[in-house]
């Protein structure tokens, strides 16, 4: 078969769809299909190149916003008419990216919502004007987008319960919940753990909830925890942050920004604890990979974790935005062994069951062959 992914974020990947979406084109070329990603591009020219055995195409695109789908989408269309190419489903992945329909060919469109722009933007810090203007425009364009996209799609799926609540609630559309995956064989536990440090890995912003965690990491200082956090990922709260451990002599905190993909690997084997005090998500890729890495996770209590996480089988939850409540559960973990074991043993067990990309790519192979049916 022949799948074109269509997605509006950096590939190579640098964040979670990317990131969807080359896990599971490798998964169904791996299963004999035909993949092409195609996504934005620069204003310039069309690039077209393959990374990691992924054709990839870039159409040009404009980003100028509020306007910048609509203008990805003319893209798109014309690109598609050059293309010339018979694909036998289109596979958008949400939010903004644009709708279409192949010029050539009526060719069924499966799409995936990974979050609800609704939901999603309740949740921006509206710390400036600016910040203002982007939300109450994000809320006026990705409405009638999304919409526009659920309602012209041939199958509509979403990754988690949470999300598919959300999309019944705001469009009246009732996805399939395919869920989100995992690379088993590149994540999974160490023999034994050269530990000693907690880990985030993520965007460092306000909706991650990093402001909570930093905050958190004072509270674990007071109470003489001397194990250090290892922050990975880079955003735009990263001056802030690296200010704020400053300020406060958070030596017990090291901001790492990007690491390389060894380096990643290497950090989820070994740590202690992983910690994700996100305020919204869909469901995130880092809680999976630290789950089959047999992390112990101290999550917030948000609908998309308790897709994955029980708590006190698998993971602990925390309230959402409280510093207090992660630095209890870390402290908790810290001083009982037995339970973190537990806790990895369980979050290991959970991933092999459910969230393994062999199981997602199935999943879509069905959805896909349902659709051309």
């Amino acid at each position: 078969m022949k799948i074109a992914m269509l997605i509006s974020t950096p590939f190579p990947p640098e964040e979670g769809i990317g990131y969807y979406t080359y896990n599971l084109s490798k998964k169904l070329i791996e299963r004999g299909h035909e993949v092409t990603v195609i996504t934005r591009g620069s204003p310039r020219n069309i690039e077209h190149f393959y990374f990691d055995g992924i054709e990839v195409y870039k159409p040009q695109f404009f980003p100028v916003y509020p306007l910048h789908v609509h203008i990805h989408k003319l893209f798109i269309e014309r690109f598609f008419r050059k293309l010339g190419k018979d694909f036998d489903v289109i596979h958008i992945h949400s939010p903004l990216s644009p709708f279409i329909k192949h010029p050539l060919n009526d060719i069924p469109i499966v799409s995936t919502v990974h979050t609800s722009l609704i939901e999603d933007i309740k949740h921006y810090q509206v710390h400036d004007l600016n910040a203002m203007g982007q939300k109450l425009t994000t809320y006026a364009v990705g409405y009638p987008l999304t919409m526009e996209l659920l309602e012209s799609s041939d199958v509509v799926t979403t990754v988690s319960s949470a999300v598919a609540r959300e999309i019944q609630e705001y469009y009246g559309r009732t996805p399939l919940i395919l869920g989100n995956g995992v690379d088993e064989g590149k994540f999974y536990p160490a023999d034994s753990r050269e530990g000693g440090y907690l880990l985030y890995v993520g965007r460092l912003d306000y909706r991650k909830g990093v402001i909570d965690l930093i905050k958190a990491a004072q509270i674990l200082k007071e109470n003489t925890t001397t194990t250090k956090i290892l922050i990975v990922g880079k955003g735009p709260l990263y001056n802030e942050i690296k200010a704020m451990i400053t300020r406060d002599n958070l030596d017990n905190v090291e901001l790492l920004g990007h690491v390389p993909w060894e380096q990643l690997l290497w950090l989820y084997r070994n740590a202690e604890v992983f910690i994700f005090p996100s305020h919204y998500e869909g469901l995130p890729t880092v809680v999976l990979e630290a789950m089959a890495s047999g992390l112990p996770v101290v999550a917030s209590d948000i609908p998309a974790h308790r897709d994955v996480i029980i708590n006190g089988h698998n993971g602990l939850l925390s309230k959402r935005g409280s510093p207090e409540s992660i630095a209890e559960n870390v402290l908790t973990l810290l001083e009982n062994e037995k339970l973190q074991r537990k806790l990895g043993r369980n979050a290991r067990k959970t991933i092999e069951r459910k969230f393994t990309w062999g199981k997602i790519g199935r999943k879509f192979e069905r959805i896909y062959e349902s659709a051309t049916s």
